[in-house]
């Protein structure tokens, strides 16, 4: 392979022609059979990857647009299922959401003319979608919804999401097991100063859209801090929304649409990539346009700590988030420690993180890791299922993981078959895998 090769530590300030042309696209190196689908590893990876619109920001570009007094036009909108999930649930409370593609257009209203919807709210598999719409409907007197989803969300904890809204003065109810589906009754809320116990973007963000509602203001304290887009898209909105002594001070009131806005590509999706292109043996990989928001890094950060041959070059900001192109080559990873308060940061890149510690050279611990057990699937599980399968020794308790690595992937053992167990983020995990190892 010729030219620049990236080294430890650098910063890339010129486009690098070594990187060529798009990739091809993986299913080139797969084969369908029924609901089986192959991965195996070719000879040399090259090119340009480009990203899809960022999913946590993609729901939260549409129903904070659906909130404001006006049209908003979204380009580079996920097409995920999650997403549209969320769109179909603003449509069915009587706002006009069209598009097609990654072009949409909201035509937002104020909350109080939103309409009490017909039939329960179907989230699908979309946690988010559940607990950002449920802050906001909590502050509409008068309105009644049910919310609901599929057999994994339903299986997912929504009483850390009910108890803080409750000390609003929302009125949320659950199943006896504290599960879904939500029961809302829209009420009159007031303001309040909540300490959450655990640092949850999804469960600050609704209450930062309950307390939009509010009588007064509302305050959020957050053990650690959680990524913080819906921040970041408020102020944007001209809300009054401050940090101070480590807690986020809203006052009620209203939000001006944004008229155009485009989403950045996906950080969680840039991670796959990224892995694919350190695991690889011939790899050198430029993934584009990806949204570089600190609060949403920590992966890189982690892999930049196992020696990843990465680096990044900034490009200019995105409707508030900063952007940029991540650049990948192949590496020879050493083992690391996720500590607990690391966590907030990477969460939905543990899995790949996870996999690529099974490639690398000594023991990674993962320390505080218990959410994995509620995601789309007990995420935690999974990873002991696969890294064991691929030969690494590991160990595992209630919120901990650690693997010894087998010191590259071409040590790995074959797998025949692998089960994600419908969870997204694990069959990336097996994709990659098949694709390195």
């Amino acid at each position: 392979m010729n030219g620049h090769h990236l080294q430890r530590g650098d910063t890339v300030q010129e486009q690098n022609p070594a990187y060529g042309p798009p990739l091809s696209p993986p299913s080139q190196k797969m084969q369908s059979m029924d609901n089986l689908q192959q991965f195996c590893r070719p000879n040399r990876l090259a090119g340009t990857l480009t990203l899809p619109g960022d999913k946590s920001i993609s729901h939260r570009a549409l129903l904070l647009s659906a909130l404001a007094d006006g049209p908003t036009t979204i380009e580079n909108l996920s097409d995920g299922e999650d997403v549209q999930a969320t769109a179909q649930c603003l449509r069915q409370l009587g706002l006009a959401v069209t598009g097609s593609g990654s072009a949409w257009t909201v035509h937002g209203r104020p909350l109080a003319q939103w309409q009490p919807p017909t039939t329960a709210l179907n989230c699908g598999n979309s946690g988010t979608t559940m607990r950002l719409l449920c802050g906001a409907l909590a502050a509409r007197p008068g309105l009644q919804a049910t919310l609901t989803g599929d057999r994994s969300l339903q299986l997912r904890p929504m009483a850390r999401l009910a108890a803080p809204l409750r000390q609003l003065g929302a009125e949320v109810q659950m199943a006896t097991d504290e599960r879904p589906p939500l029961e809302i009754v829209g009420r009159a809320l007031h303001g309040a100063e909540i300490v959450l116990t655990v640092a949850s973007a999804q469960v600050k963000t609704a209450v930062l859209l309950a307390g939009l509602h509010a009588s007064g203001p509302v305050s959020v304290r957050e053990p650690l801090p959680s990524r913080d887009h819906t921040e970041r898209m408020l102020v944007a909105m001209g809300a009054d929304l401050r940090q101070r002594d480590g807690a986020w001070q809203l006052q009620p009131g209203p939000l001006r649409p944004l008229a155009a806005y485009r989403v950045p590509g996906d950080p969680s999706s840039a991670a796959f990539g990224v892995a694919l292109a350190l695991l690889h043996p011939q790899a050198q990989v430029s993934v584009a346009q990806v949204c570089l928001n600190p609060t949403r890094m920590g992966w890189l950060r982690v892999l930049q700590r196992m020696a990843a041959v990465v680096a990044v070059r900034p490009s200019a900001d995105i409707g508030g988030e900063p952007c940029g192109t991540v650049l990948a080559s192949s590496s020879a990873l050493v083992a690391t420690d996720v500590a607990g308060d690391e966590v907030p940061q990477c969460i939905d890149e543990l899995p790949i993180l996870a996999l690529c510690a099974a490639a690398a050279c000594g023991t990674s611990r993962f320390l505080g890791i218990g959410e994995l057990r509620v995601k789309e699937s007990d995420r935690l599980a999974a990873l002991v299922r696969l890294t064991t399968a691929l030969g690494a020794q590991v160990r595992s308790g209630p919120d901990w993981l650690e693997i010894t690595g087998v010191g590259g992937c071409a040590n790995w053992s074959a797998i025949p078959a692998f089960d994600p167990g419908l969870d997204h983020r694990m069959a990336l995990c097996a994709a990659v895998a098949g694709l390195a190892g």
